[in-house]
């Protein structure tokens, strides 16, 4: 899933970067209102983690504002306040769901994955090429039926490059999306390595390619 944390606590918000990030997700931060509205507003995203005090654009404004917009992404509203008038609020103004802190992170990993369910409605399409399927509802790959391991950054990128089947992905767009921050291109270059190692080693049809000065495709080899 791709993630929008809007988080004001540098703290609070690379923690749930790294946990999400962690369980295969792409996350995305922003640490006030209005930079969080504005990502939401014009990027597509599955899921907003929202926190309801924010500066700038209180997380209440930023919700009422999506639904107003007519935006269904799902929110999760994530605040300190517990009052259950405070929740019976924040579920009005139009969030999905309402967590108090501090919480347990497994209990936000699961309503996340409630909220997913509810939002698809169906299991998300596999993805082939070849032989090569992933599954990202099961988080698993296999290459001629057989079990492929990945970690969750690999995974990301595998299915990055799956999504694009053909199409060119430049690593600045690789970064952006498995990463969700800056990180040196070389870093890119070693988890395509990994993942060619993994998916391409011992087939004779490779998948990885490399494409000179711009990025990689994944598409059977000429």
């Amino acid at each position: 899933m791709k993630i929008l944390v809007i988080e004001d606590n540098p703290l609070a918000a690379n923690a749930l970067r790294d946990g999400l990030s962690e369980v295969g997700h792409q996350v995305q931060l922003a640490q006030d209102g209005l930079a969080g509205f504005g990502l939401a507003s014009s990027v597509e995203f599955d899921l907003l983690l929202l926190d309801r005090m924010l500066p700038g654009l209180s997380g209440d404004d930023i919700c009422k504002r999506l639904r107003d917009s007519d935006s269904r992404v799902p929110i999760l509203m994530l605040t300190a306040k517990a009052a259950v008038g405070d929740c019976v609020e924040g579920l009005d103004l139009g969030a999905d769901d309402y967590l108090t802190k501090p919480f347990a992170f497994a209990e936000l990993l699961a309503r996340v994955r409630a909220l997913h369910r509810r939002g698809e409605g169906i299991l998300p399409p596999k993805l082939s090429l070849e032989d090569l399927e992933l599954d990202p509802s099961a988080h698993r790959v296999t290459r001629a039926g057989k079990r492929i391991n990945l970690s969750a950054k690999e995974f990301s990128l595998l299915e990055l490059l799956m999504r694009s089947a053909g199409q060119v992905v430049s690593r600045k767009s690789i970064i952006s999306h498995v990463w969700g921050d800056q990180l040196s291109s070389n870093a890119v270059e070693v988890y395509i390595a990994y993942l060619r190692r993994k998916i391409d080693k011992h087939h004779e049809v490779k998948l990885i390619q490399n494409v000179r000065g711009v990025g990689y495709v994944l598409r059977k080899e000429p």
